[in-house]
């Protein structure tokens, strides 16, 4: 008896979905091709090769998250995603935000700028205990009127062995950010430059980022050998690299800003580095990344298809709950839209009229800093304004003498910086500027501290990316301040800048999708806590 040959029954074609709910899951699932395609009675979407049935129009591959941006990045990073955690000062940029962030594969930066070197210290000795192999950096701020503290800040770098830096509002290199970069040279078995210490520099000029992408000043160098604070190795090595690894467009930021847009200062800050590379011919390759105004997945989409290797994330970032601010604050920057933003004097740079961006809803802060500076540029010194004047200020704004005040001022000079207050005793003028940083200084210590009676007084430093996150995730799990967890929004950004990456790709096909397919939405993980 002979046996039938089996039968072979061909593989079932895989669903194609026409209705707007299967199309998204369709996108949705990043890790596998995604085809659109012609059924006759429309247009549907399916994650394998359709059966005979079905035209193809278009189709993309893959697009997990970890693929967005540059490899080079997350590889000397030590990161899974091309994401950062961007600094914010006074330590809302906190410990717990960046071990959170570095235990989700993100690179985070700790808000040093602002604080006394004792809690710096402990901060950095807190990373090494645990997260002592994980990526992480640390914000290195230029202060132009207190030199002591960035001098004293890059002494605890070295200490603590820090490995990364991300140097913010620099104008120009300074002789201490130059030490830290050629402190971490060293030359390697190959003879190549081995950077030990990398530096992530923020920047909203083209000058200022080409400064940071060329090799450190040789005069810079030179004088740091003669102090023996650097080699004369590592100042020939320095010649060799450029002073940071990565350059990041800072646009329409929080805090500190010149509020250009990224689609005018990215392409700039591209074509600069793009030629200092082919002149310098370093043997590694200059990152740009992009911060400002990045709130939403089709912000970071849009950061992306500009060129950006990374994305930095900051304002969106202190309202999670690892964030270094209050809970008020918090509950403030939660209800924040487009518009409730406003620029204001900044206490680092307050007799240079530099100003920064803050939260408007909410607080009196703006309109009582700009008042304090037009008071300084109008008068000589506290005791040349005018009577009802200082009565004002005191009862409204101070709530205490100004003599108090100066007290105060000069017991924390002492601790931090004593040449600042021999200056003032120089100028009444002087004097009177670091009574009103008084005041600036404070006002964002009582928005971290959540001060009862001072809302009003709130110093939150904040950009429209604020706003723009809280429309985006309207009517998500992520709209309570309960769920706003640092990892899941990283996650969610990124997950929804791969999402939105897909939806153009087919776009620039030609594709235009139902509306309802192409927004992400943040839905929560399965297990709370975990960002997937």
């Amino acid at each position: 008896m002979t046996t039938a040959p089996a039968r072979t029954t061909a593989p079932a074609a895989a669903p194609v979905h026409t209705d707007p709910a299967g199309i998204h899951r369709v996108l949705g699932a990043l890790e596998q091709p995604c085809y659109i395609v012609d059924t006759g009675h429309g247009i549907g979407a399916t994650n394998a090769a359709p059966g005979p049935g079905g035209r193809i129009v278009a189709a993309a591959g893959p697009l997990p998250p970890e693929r967005l941006g540059s490899a080079d990045f997350r590889a000397r990073s030590g990161v899974a995603y091309a994401y950062m955690g961007g600094a914010m000062a006074g330590g809302i940029a906190s410990e717990e935000l960046v071990i959170a962030l570095a235990r989700s594969g993100v690179l985070a930066s700790f808000g040093a700028a602002g604080l006394l070197p004792e809690r710096i210290d402990r901060a950095l000795a807190r990373f090494a205990a645990e997260i002592p192999h994980l990526p992480y950096a640390v914000n290195l701020i230029h202060s132009p009127s207190e030199d002591a503290l960035e001098r004293e800040g890059v002494e605890l770098l070295l200490r603590h062995r820090v490995r990364c830096v991300e140097a913010s509002a620099f104008m120009d290199l300074t002789p201490h950010v130059v030490r830290y970069r050629a402190a971490g040279l060293s030359r390697a078995a190959d003879g190549r430059v081995h950077i030990g210490h990398r530096i992530v520099a923020k920047v909203s000029r083209a000058e200022v980022a080409e400064r940071f992408m060329r090799p450190a000043p040789e005069a810079i160098t030179a004088d740091l050998v003669a102090r023996g604070l650097i080699t004369a190795e590592q100042a020939e090595l320095a010649r060799r690299v450029p002073m940071a690894d990565d350059v990041t467009a800072e646009a329409d930021s929080g805090g500190h800003t010149d509020r250009r847009p990224l689609t005018a200062l990215f392409p700039g800050l591209l074509r600069v580095r793009d030629t200092v590379q082919r002149e310098t011919g370093y043997g590694q390759r200059i990152g740009l990344g992009a911060a400002g105004g990045i709130g939403t997945p089709r912000a970071a989409a849009a950061a992306f298809a500009l060129g950006a290797d990374y994305v930095v994330v900051g304002s969106v970032h202190q309202s999670c709950l690892e964030s270094g601010t209050s809970e008020a604050a918090r509950r403030l920057l939660a209800g924040a839209g487009l518009a409730d933003f406003e620029m204001a004097p900044a206490a680092d740079m307050f007799e240079l009229g530099v100003e920064l961006q803050v939260l408007k809803k909410g607080t009196l802060f703006p309109m009582r800093a700009k008042k304090l500076h037009e008071l300084y540029k109008a008068y000589d010194g506290v005791e040349a304004l005018p009577e009802d004047v200082r009565r004002q200020l005191e009862q409204q704004v101070f709530r205490r003498p100004l003599d108090e005040v100066w007290a105060d001022v000069e017991e924390y000079f002492t601790r931090r910086d004593p040449d600042q207050l021999e200056r003032a005793r120089q100028s009444p003028r002087r004097r009177m500027a670091l009574v009103f940083r008084w005041y600036l200084g404070m006002a964002s210590r009582w928005a971290v501290t959540g001060e009862g009676d001072r809302t009003a007084d709130y110093q939150v430093w904040c950009g429209p990316a604020m706003g723009g996150f809280n429309e985006w995730v309207r009517g998500s799990y992520l709209a309570a301040l309960e769920n706003r967890r640092a990892a899941d929004v990283a996650h969610h950004l990124m997950r929804g800048a791969a999402f939105t990456a897909r939806v153009h790709q087919f776009a620039l096909n030609g594709v235009r999708l139902p509306a309802a397919c192409t927004e992400y939405v943040p839905v929560p993980p399965a297990t709370p806590g975990e960002a997937r």
